[in-house]
This record gives C-alpha cells, sequence and structure tokens, in this order.
C-alpha cells in the first residue's frame, strides 16, 4: 500500500497572519527608534538692496550771470552778443538814419539756451535782416545762465547799419546828428 505522504503547506490564513505580525513588529520598532535629529533651517540668505545710482549730474553752465532781474541781465545779454560777434559791433556813433531797428525779446532757460524769441517790433521791411538778427541771437548761444532767476525773458533793441554791423541800444555809443 502506497503510502501518501502528506507535505505540509501553511494554510493561507496562517500565511497572511505571519505576514501582518512582521509589518507590526516593523512599524513599532520604527516607533521606537529615535527619530532623526531635527535638520536646522536652510539660512535665509537677504540680499542688500542694489546701491542707488549715482545721481546723475546735471551738466554746469560755462557762463553765469548773477543778475537779479532782467534788466540787469539784459546788459549780460548785451556783453555775450557783443563777444561772439566783435567783427560785427558798428565802432564809434551809428549814423542819423538807420538800416532797421528792431525790438527783440529773449528768453533764456536756466542753462542759458535760448527758448523762444519774440519780436516787439520787428523790422518788418527787411525781413532778411530780421532773419539775421535771430540767427545771431541763436548763434550766440548758450548765454550765460540766469543763477539767481532761473530763466529770463529781457529785451533789447537792434539797432541795424546798411554796412549789415549793429549795436545793441544796451551798449550803444549813440547817433549822431547829421
Amino acid at each position: 500500500m502506497t503510502q501518501h505522504i502528506a507535505t505540509s503547506r501553511p494554510d493561507s490564513t496562517v500565511s497572511r497572519a505571519l505576514g501582518w505580525m512582521g509589518a507590526a513588529t516593523a512599524a513599532f520598532l520604527a516607533a521606537c527608534a529615535t527619530p532623526p535629529a531635527p535638520q536646522p533651517p536652510a539660512p535665509v540668505v537677504v540680499a542688500p538692496p542694489p546701491a542707488p545710482a549715482p545721481a546723475a549730474q546735471e551738466p554746469q553752465p560755462s557762463l553765469v550771470s548773477q543778475a537779479a532781474s532782467p534788466l540787469e541781465y539784459r546788459k549780460d545779454g548785451a556783453r555775450h552778443i557783443y563777444e561772439r560777434n566783435a567783427n560785427r559791433i558798428y565802432k564809434g556813433q551809428l549814423p542819423p538814419l538807420m538800416h532797421a531797428v528792431g525790438v527783440l525779446q529773449v528768453e533764456v532757460d536756466r542753462m542759458g539756451n535760448v527758448s523762444q524769441l519774440n519780436w516787439m517790433r520787428a523790422p518788418s521791411h527787411v525781413p532778411e535782416v530780421m532773419r539775421e538778427i535771430e540767427r545771431t541771437v541763436r548763434a550766440a548761444a548758450p548765454f550765460p545762465a540766469p543763477v539767481r532767476m532761473g530763466r529770463v525773458t529781457y529785451t533789447d533793441v537792434w539797432l541795424w547799419d546798411k554796412s549789415g554791423n549793429f549795436q545793441l541800444d544796451t551798449l550803444t555809443e549813440g547817433q549822431r546828428r547829421k
């Protein structure tokens, strides 16, 4: 007779129980273990604020007027035009009859730039003289900066000879009678 030898196989219920027990034991051991030391927080690096850009220095005027009024500035403006046009200034007293007489207002900004021209009395019978006076004033810029006033509008009288030379009333040498 043949004997049948039964091989022992664990029952699936037992197998499951052992699996759970192993997992529970591992969890228990893990819970009893010393927790890892807390890591110090990473240092927070705060970048310093960017350095302010160096203040852009405004250009300083090369010529300065200390005039406190448009009337005072008129002399500075006339001298400036004379310096820039020395070869065009009529020398001596002007003849009794002028080719043109014009009254021009000149507005000068805080840096000495001509910002506006305004004819108060235009020598409109000679438009080429008007254009030349305007060109002469603009070409003379920059004028002395009116530092005490910030900007200035001054008026001067242009006395124009037929030769193309001129004087300004502010600095005129006068006019001959005959």
